[in-house]
C-alpha cells in the first residue's frame, strides 16, 4: 500500500474518531460535556502534532529532492523581508496604556512583534499581488 492510501484511511479513522465524540458531547449531559472537551483537547494536540511532524517531513523530503538552491533563496528573502520588517518597526508609535489598564501585559517589544508582523504581512501580500499581476499581464501580452 502506498502512504498517500495509508494517510487516507488515518485522517478517515481520526475523522470518524471525531463524529463519535462531538456525538457523544452533544448527546451526554453538561458534566460529561466537560470532561469529554478536556479529552478532545488532548486528542486535538496529538493530532496536530502528528499534522505537523508529517508536514516538517514533506517539507525536508522535498527540499532534498528538488533545486535546493532555488529553495534556499526563497527562505532566505523571506526572512530577509522578516528582518527588515522588524528593523523598520518601532514599537513606541502606540500607547499603552489602555492595554495594562485592562490588565494585559503589552510592551514596547510585543508592540514591536506585531509591527514587525503586520510590515511583513503587508510586504508579502503587496508581492503575492504583484506577482499575480505580472504574470496575468505576460499571459495577455505573449497572446
Amino acid at each position: 500500500m502506498g502512504l498517500h492510501k495509508v494517510l487516507k484511511i488515518i485522517a478517515f479513522a481520526l475523522a470518524i474518531i471525531g463524529a463519535v465524540f462531538a456525538l457523544m458531547i452533544i448527546a451526554g449531559d453538561e458534566e460529561s460535556a466537560l470532561s469529554m472537551s478536556g479529552n478532545m483537547l488532548y486528542i486535538t494536540y496529538v493530532v496536530l502534532g502528528i499534522v505537523l511532524a508529517m508536514v516538517l517531513i514533506f517539507v525536508i523530503k522535498g527540499l532534498f529532492a528538488g533545486n535546493i538552491k532555488k529553495t534556499v533563496l526563497t527562505v532566505g528573502a523571506f526572512l530577509a523581508i522578516v528582518l527588515i520588517s522588524y528593523g523598520v518597526s518601532s514599537g513606541t508609535d502606540l500607547d499603552l496604556t489602555p492595554f495594562t489598564d485592562k490588565g494585559m501585559e503589552v510592551d514596547e517589544s510585543t508592540s514591536k512583534y506585531v509591527g514587525a508582523g503586520l510590515y511583513a504581512f503587508y510586504v508579502l501580500a503587496f508581492l503575492a499581488i504583484a506577482s499575480m499581476a505580472f504574470s496575468g499581464a505576460k499571459k495577455i501580452f505573449n497572446k
